[in-house]
């Protein structure tokens, strides 16, 4: 016997079908109220971006899921109470006027909430690729990479061009370690600071190479360094450098710099950061493998046999392409250069490195400390400056707490040395890890510590160097002697090492 109306209407008016109901109802108003918001004006926030592309979308599903569970299980009940009367299946009819409305209104429905949901998956789909979503969203945890990220020269390159890549394989091992992160930022499982370099990175030559092509690497680049001293004057000083890039060896200009890309350059390092590198290996063209080893702390054949042997590529050296952290002195540097902050207040440079240098247990301690520090020095010891140069003072005072906040974040125990930049080798070993003079091969072949294979000084400008006075080499400031060439810079001008956190000594 075909079921009446008012039958079929009584499966969905029970506790499940409704709660199911409302879950839809309320998750597509809101989804397309916020939708709208958003599209209106443009204002895009990735806690809202969770609701709207996530949460929202689950309760819609979930919702319209409830309503036939809880209609089959009310038809189920009355089936078994009357089972002449109702039968097995429900009786689709289209003649009959009552149930063809019924159908159609399913039909539309249907793909209004496909509609809804397919839309709602693109953005979610879109969302996650966005540099919102990496850097915001887990606040606490991503915040100095997100910073140093939107300063950087590839702050307008997204976080998945260079973390995932093209393809399908790269984007679900992605998404699968995404959400490891993600259960590990909810149970507060994640390590302070967090660890580098990251093991599961994709090859850099894979992503490196889709904007750099190493083909076109032949050429020199000048380039020009200011420093100033910690002195009353904050003098100036100035490098030009004539940078040797070179090529690789697929090309005639196969030497310089990117001589290593090409070429095959194998190592074994003692720690994880990779800073101590005892054992380097190259392979020519013709299969022939030369073998250094240091000197000093050399590893032996059974530590060569065991170790793990890395081929050498781009984030070997660009370890820290994008999320760049830069020290107080160098930032200090390029704010007198760039003029936001006067370098005509005395010693100003040396006052902002030892309050920026100094350990603050929180980043709100650290820009009070520094907003104090820097207006007490010049009240106490320089009252005239104070009150001639206020506003310059302000203003350095606004230059200096950006610093420590691009620089500092003492949450995270992050500060400016944290992560060892390999390129050059002025607060760290960076080139001299491998070129220090130290690894030789059995046949007497030493890696070079030669300055000039790098670089070529073509100019410098300090106070010890007579004006017009063509130097033939890097001239130190002072003199040190002879230890420029048995000490390393960063044994000085260490990133780190020091008592205190984002320690290390001035310029």
């Amino acid at each position: 016997m075909p079921e009446s109306k008012n039958n079929i209407m009584g499966y969905f008016f029970n506790i499940v079908s409704l709660i199911g109901m409302i879950l839809a109802t309320v998750a597509t108003g809101l989804i397309i109220v916020l939708l709208s918001v958003e599209l209106i004006t443009g204002v895009e926030s990735p806690y809202l971006g969770v609701l709207v592309y996530f949460v929202f979308p689950a309760m819609l599903i979930t919702g319209l899921l409830l309503v036939p569970v809880g209609a089959y299980r009310v038809r189920r009940q009355r089936r078994m109470a009357a089972p002449d009367t109702i039968p097995p299946y429900p009786d689709l009819n289209l003649n009959d006027r009552h149930k063809r409305r019924l159908f159609v209104f399913f039909i539309f429905g249907t793909v209004v909430f496909v509609l809804i949901i397919s839309i709602a998956a693109l953005k979610g789909y879109h969302f996650t690729e966005s540099a919102d979503f990496c850097g915001k969203l887990c606040h606490t945890v991503m915040t100095p990479e997100h910073s140093a990220w939107s300063k950087s020269p590839h702050a307008r390159v997204r976080c998945v061009e260079c973390h995932i890549g093209p393809g399908a394989k790269w984007y679900v091992k992605a998404k699968i370690s995404g959400l490891k992160q993600i259960y590990a930022v909810l149970a507060h499982t994640y390590s302070i600071p967090i660890e580098t370099p990251i093991t599961n990175l994709r090859p850099a030559r894979d992503i490196c190479e889709r904007c750099h092509w190493p083909e076109k690497f032949y050429a020199g680049r000048q380039k020009v360094f200011y420093h100033y001293a910690p002195d009353a004057k904050n003098t100036p000083r100035e490098i030009n450098l004539l940078i040797n890039i070179g090529g690789t060896p697929k090309t005639p200009t196969a030497m310089g710099i990117h001589w290593h890309i090409g070429s095959e350059v194998y190592y074994i390092a003692r720690d994880r950061k990779r800073l101590d590198i005892p054992y380097v290996a190259t392979v020519d063209k013709n299969g022939k493998i030369t073998e250094f080893n240091d000197k000093e702390n050399p590893l032996s054949k059974e530590e060569i046999a065991k170790g793990q042997k890395r081929l050498m590529d781009c984030t070997d050296c660009h370890n820290r392409p994008t999320h760049i952290y830069r020290s107080p002195g160098q930032e200090m540097d390029e704010n007198f250069v760039s003029g936001h902050i006067d370098p005509a207040l005395p010693f100003i440079k040396r006052v902002s490195v030892e309050l920026l240098t100094k350990p603050y247990q929180t980043k709100e301690e650290g820009l009070t400390a520094i907003a104090g520090g820097i207006e007490e020095y010049y009240t106490k010891n320089y009252p005239k400056v104070a009150n001639e140069k206020a506003a310059a003072i302000r203003q350095a005072v606004e230059g200096v707490q950006d610093i420590y906040n691009r620089n500092f974040f003492p949450k995270m125990k992050v500060y400016w040395n944290t992560y060892p930049d390999h390129i050059g080798h002025f607060y760290t070993p960076g080139c001299f890890r491998c070129h220090g003079g130290k690894h030789k091969s059995p046949d007497g072949k030493v890696i070079s510590k030669d300055c000039d294979l790098c670089h070529t000084v073509l100019s410098q400008r300090q106070e010890n160097i007579r004006p017009g006075t063509r130097v033939k080499g890097f001239v130190h400031p002072t003199d040190i002697g002879d230890s420029m060439m048995t000490m390393n810079c960063s044994d000085c001008h260490s990133a780190g090492g020091e008592d205190v956190p984002g320690g290390g000594k001035s310029k």
